[in-house]
């Protein structure tokens, strides 16, 4: 009880917002609560469900003014883990999507930080906007989800294989894209009427572009193990080549079935495919070095995996007379 203690605040505070009690909690309402922890399987006694009721009742676990939790147990949990909790007993609540959304502007605001992304990273993050933030933090729910006893209560220890996770991913992410208005069924005669007709269509990728416009519509599918490495793989691409910034603006799946990203990238006019020493420069100017495998197009830092790198990603822009690549593989080093 005491390492779930602050999650069992959350799930009671939760309980109450959404039913509009968060201003005044009447102490009548506490039978009621009580019973709801009685068939939340979590497996509390009546003594430790008692006394998380008592502790919501008399105040002492309270909103801040940025609809935040604040306690004094050093053990409270991360906003991520709220928001897990939140979407466990709750689902995509009117209260879960405010919690979703108060991350997201505390992230774009500089007021909170990912730990798997360093400062450069998280200007890769901001620079894919809100839908890519807030679709980040779904699939970290998603994956949390397989963890026993937490924010999946009567779910038993489990190693789940990568397709159980993306899997999980693409769901909860559907559920959160079509209550934020962010999924776009028959998307492709969407774009086109909107954005312009197809260009080009790559295993990983269809492109739409209207001549004239500077930036290209992309609905791009997952080629990683699972969608949350998909979407860091925007943030990491975003971080390393700011000149073709990946902006997410929604999510569908197309006629086969593919779960796919809906984002625009700056449209740049080609003047020639790149060669592999320009490549090989490019490169290195952003840390990297070939890593000796995949026919000269992978590539190694410290910290990230660099692939994909072959002409057909890699053009010379025909302004600027430069090498730019609009597309990799890009994946960190080391697991979670």
């Amino acid at each position: 009880m005491t390492e779930q203690y602050p999650t069992a605040i959350c799930v009671a505070l939760n309980y109450l917002e959404d039913r509009g009690w968060s201003e005044l909690i009447d102490p009548r309402w506490a039978p009621e609560l009580l019973e709801e922890f009685r068939h939340s399987g979590l497996g509390w006694t009546d003594e430790e469900i008692i006394e998380v009721v008592n502790e919501v009742v008399f105040g002492e676990a309270e909103w801040d003014s940025k609809d935040r939790l604040s306690y004094r147990d050093e053990t409270w949990p991360t906003r991520q883990e709220q928001i897990n909790t939140s979407i466990t007993y709750n689902g995509f609540s009117e209260h879960t999507l405010q919690l979703i959304d108060n991350y997201i502007n505390d992230i774009l605001n500089g007021r909170e930080n990912i730990h798997r992304f360093n400062m450069q990273e998280h200007a890769g993050l901001c620079t894919g906007g809100a839908p890519l933030i807030g679709a980040y933090a779904v699939c970290n729910y998603a994956r949390a989800s397989f963890e026993p006893g937490r924010f999946s209560p009567k779910r038993e220890a489990s190693s789940p294989t990568n397709w159980e996770i993306d899997a999980k991913q693409e769901e909860v992410l559907q559920q959160w894209a079509e209550a934020k208005k962010l999924w776009i069924p028959n998307s492709e005669q969407w774009i086109i009427s909107t954005f312009g007709p197809k260009i080009a269509q790559q295993a990983e990728a269809k492109v739409y572009y209207r001549d004239g416009d500077y930036s290209v519509i992309k609905e791009r599918t997952s080629i990683y193990a699972t969608l949350g490495k998909a979407l860091e793989a925007i943030v990491l691409h975003n971080t390393i080549f700011p000149e073709t910034q990946m902006k997410v603006i929604g999510f569908t799946r197309d006629s086969d079935g593919l779960f796919r990203v809906i984002l625009t990238q700056p449209f740049v006019p080609c003047k020639r495919l790149a060669t592999k020493e320009e490549i090989d420069k490019l490169v290195a100017s952003k840390g990297f070095r070939d890593n000796r495998e995949g026919e000269g197009v992978n590539y190694i830092s410290d910290r990230l995996h660099l692939e994909d790198m072959h002409a057909a990603n890699v053009f010379i822009d025909l302004q600027t007379e430069k090498p730019i690549c609009i597309d990799c593989i890009v994946k960190f080093i080391k697991k979670e």
